[in-house]
């Protein structure tokens, strides 16, 4: 019960951290035609709810809970394989992209007054917008990966043993 309720548990919140990083990820066509004021202006005012406490509780829970897991499907394979290159995604995609490469330019944005942009604005925007995407793709693999889990420890002849079972329990009635 204790193992199901920590894969809950995590595949709820990687889902939650992979969906803030597909609204960048989808946001970010339309964004790269912004103008500069108009760009600044949107990461000011939209985006403040990702960070903290909501964002940073729901991808430090999915990285505790990951790590969690992995250490309880150590002895089960494939799964721990899977689980661990799960938590491997998450962990990268908090500590290198999103502490390397997001939260510094987060500090610069913020020093930003709208019509008095830096001139490297769109360095800085790129490496915003492009660093969100990478962290969706890793969000992505590592949920892909829990999942997966999951399902290679779910035995295939459950499915055709619930579907005689129903069907044996229909033709009793």
């Amino acid at each position: 019960m204790a193992l199901r309720t920590v894969r809950f548990i995590t595949l709820l919140f990687t889902a939650l951290v992979m969906g803030t990083t597909l609204c960048h990820t989808m946001e970010l066509p339309a964004k790269m035609l912004y103008d500069g004021d108009l760009w600044a202006t949107v990461n000011k005012s939209l985006y403040w709810v990702f960070a903290f406490p909501v964002g940073a509780i729901i991808e430090m829970g999915a990285i505790l809970s990951a790590i969690v897991l992995s250490f309880l499907v150590r002895k089960h394979r494939p799964a721990f394989r899977l689980t661990l290159i799960a938590t491997v995604c998450l962990i990268v995609a908090f500590f290198v992209v999103w502490l390397g490469f997001v939260a510094p330019m987060n500090a610069q944005i913020e020093q930003w007054k709208v019509g008095a942009l830096p001139a490297n604005w769109t360095q800085v925007r790129n490496q915003w917008e492009y660093s969100h995407a990478t962290g969706f793709v890793l969000h992505l693999v590592g949920f892909s990966a829990l999942l997966f889990s999951v399902l290679r420890e779910t035995p295939a002849s459950y499915s055709r043993d619930y579907v005689t079972s129903e069907r044996s329990h229909l033709t009793r009635r």
